[in-house]
């Protein structure tokens, strides 16, 4: 069986951070909006899926992507359910990612020295090259 999801999309808001109560392990969870390819007049435009990151990764969302930064996320899906205030039942379906990738420069970071070098301290991120950085 396999579950691998490979999305990219801009965030729709600040990467939120928690951590469990037991081992106080990061959780960031975020938006990201990636177009649809096939547009229907009167039909969004857009698909809003929710991302759940942990561990050093989700300390680093927190720190380095913001409303608006462009992002590539791989993972798997997972679907979730529990009870609301009322009883019902509620169900999420979001992605579980395994890597979240930088694909635009820190708008907020011009003018620093180590913005985009792989010596940087971006822990388990990637930032991607671009094309004119390629030796092909």
């Amino acid at each position: 069986m396999l579950n691998k999801v490979a999305l990219v999309g801009r965030l729709t808001r600040d990467p939120e951070i928690r951590y469990t109560v037991d081992n106080q392990t990061p959780i960031a969870k975020f938006t990201i909006a990636v177009d649809r390819i096939f547009k229907r007049e009167g039909q969004p435009t857009a698909d809003f899926i929710p991302i759940v990151v942990f561990g050093k990764s989700a300390e680093n969302c927190g720190r380095f992507i913001k409303k608006g930064r462009l992002v590539a996320v791989s993972g798997r899906l997972q679907t979730r359910s529990w009870d609301d205030q009322d009883g019902k039942r509620r169900y999420i379906t979001e992605v579980i990612a395994d890597e979240v990738d930088f694909l635009d420069r820190n708008p907020d970071a011009r003018g620093q020295e180590n913005e985009g070098r792989p010596d940087s301290d971006y822990g388990d991120f990637h930032l991607a090259e671009e094309e004119d950085d390629l030796p092909f």
